[in-house]
């Protein structure tokens, strides 16, 4: 554009420019001015607003908040209703007659304050991710027999929540413990143990000592004092360790010596107040199903009976096993046949004298356990046994046949490792019997595999052993270093579904399958 005058174009950011921009300006105030009339008199409680603004007072007078401050404010309140009738600007439906002061400078800012609204994104999931905390899962209520000391300890753990770390697919946390503890007759057994791969779980922390809880029971029918100190020292460290781990569950169990005393549960009140856990006591039903699904990782799926025995300290369960087509993801499950003998190793050898044990002695005993397999009542199991036929085994998970396996292969040490699953033909077994039956109190004593607590128990267990393979013979043997502790944190850890998978379904895999390959 030309000047009339002078004929030259006049200068870039000039007299002209400026007076435009002023007039600008001066509309855009205008604007603003009418915009906040109509805003106030349509919300009605705004008076002293349109009563500045009618009277021509500058904005900057207005009575309310300045203009900059509530924009912040509206803002950090995200754009509701109440924010802008307190803060003066215009609700939803009327935000077109102040937009250049109730709406943020740029779209994308305003975009940004939509989706951010309340922290999730427009699926409702959290825009950033959650912190993990060991009970981010709900865990299911514990079952009517679980101790009340679990409930304390989930709180516990709550607190001590710790970074995730990673196992597969699934995170695995610090504190994501579950511990089972074991007060039999002879021993004393604590697992704190984490869940990894679908059933199976890494032992965090252990503890076994042999308490002889059960020592003069079959003769006074009572726990002894001295007995007792035992297993409450040894109870006191089994406390402190469960204290100082963040366990999510436990549960805490006693077995026959506080099941036929006459002062069981006196016992346990005590061990209540001096070590502050609540032992439950089982039945010998529940014993023997804890002791099959401690070992069912150990049944091969060619296996289609099985005979699993647990030989205690004051008591043997035995459970029958009949495994058909459709095997169940819990062993426990095809349990036909199960009984608990009132014999076990402490006993036994108290009746019949566990140091000096003849030829004689040693037969004697294993009459008194035949007579009561007698009564009994199983069918036979499976076809006779055919050369090189795999569908029937037995299964021994005590001290006793462990004792044995480390026996027979020499060990310098007991080693667990070379131990549990290890397998055992009756020839074998049959050897390892008369060898411990030819050494004498010190021979056994001196022997890694069974030291001194041992040497005078040992024979007594052989002697249930040798009654439970005439009523069941077997060309093999497995040996199991696991029992009920193992069956606790294994129903412990289903219950709770800490190794299900959501898989997605692929093509020609039917449900049953899948459902299958879950846990």
């Amino acid at each position: 554009m030309m000047d009339p005058d002078s004929g030259a174009k006049p200068p870039e950011g000039g007299a002209s420019a400026a007076a435009h921009g002023e007039g600008r300006s001066s509309r855009r105030k205008k604007a603003k001015r009418g915009g906040k009339r109509r805003n106030a008199a349509s919300l009605g409680h705004l008076d002293s607003v349109d009563s500045a603004a009618s009277a021509g007072r500058p904005h900057t007078q207005e009575t309310g908040p300045p203009a900059r401050k509530r924009k912040r404010r509206r803002a950090k309140s995200g754009g509701s209703q109440e924010a802008s009738h307190a803060s003066g600007f215009p609700v939803s439906g009327e935000r077109a007659h102040g937009q250049n002061e109730a709406q943020p400078p740029s779209g994308k800012s305003r975009n940004r304050r939509k989706k951010n609204r309340g922290g999730r994104g427009p699926q409702g999931r959290p825009l950033a991710p959650a912190k993990a905390v060991p009970n981010a899962v709900r865990m299911p209520a514990p079952a009517a027999t679980a101790p009340t000391q679990a409930r304390d300890m989930r709180g516990r753990a709550g607190s001590e929540a710790s970074a995730p770390d990673t196992q597969g697919d699934r995170p695995i946390y610090v504190n994501d413990l579950y511990a089972a503890l074991d007060l039999g007759t002879n021993n004393c057994r604590l697992l704190i143990a984490q869940p990894t791969r679908p059933g199976q779980f890494r032992v965090v922390d252990a503890f076994s000592r042999i308490v002889r809880l059960g020592e003069g029971l079959a003769a006074s029918r009572r726990l002894s004092l001295e007995a007792m100190d035992r297993a409450v020292e040894a109870l006191r460290i089994c406390a402190a360790k469960l204290a100082n781990k963040p366990v999510r569950r436990m549960r805490l169990i006693a077995t026959e010596a506080c099941r036929s005393a006459v002062n069981g549960e006196e016992f346990l009140a005590r061990v209540t107040v001096e070590t502050g856990l609540e032992l439950e006591i089982i039945d010998r039903e529940t014993e023997a199903r804890l002791a099959v699904s401690g070992c069912s990782s150990l049944v091969g799926r060619e296996a289609r009976s099985v005979v699993l025995f647990d030989i205690g300290g004051g008591s043997s369960e035995i459970a029958v096993i009949r495994i058909g087509n459709n095997r169940s993801s819990r062993l426990a499950n095809h349990i036909t046949h199960w009984t608990s003998l009132p014999v076990g190793v402490v006993t036994l050898s108290e009746r019949h004298g566990g140091r000096d044990v003849t030829p004689e002695v040693f037969s004697a005993m294993v009459a008194e356990v035949e007579g009561m397999l007698a009564s009994f009542d199983c069918p036979p199991l499976g076809p006779v046994y055919r050369p090189g036929a795999e569908d029937f085994h037995l299964i021994g998970t005590s001290g006793t046949v462990t004792t044995l396996a480390g026996v027979h292969l020499d060990l310098p040490r007991y080693d667990r490792r070379k131990v549990d699953g290890l397998w055992l033909t009756d020839a074998e077994v049959t050897a390892m019997q008369a060898k411990l039956l030819s050494w004498d109190f010190a021979g056994r004593a001196a022997n890694p595999c069974i030291g001194p607590d041992r040497a005078d128990l040992v024979l007594a267990g052989c002697a249930i052993l040798e009654a439970i393979r005439r009523r069941w013979p077997s060309p093999r043997m497995r040996v199991a270093d696991r029992g009920l502790r193992e069956g606790l944190l294994t129903d412990m850890m289903a219950d709770d579904g800490v190794w299900r998978r959501v898989r997605p379904r692929r093509p020609g895999i039917g449900g049953h399958e899948e459902a299958g390959a879950r846990r």
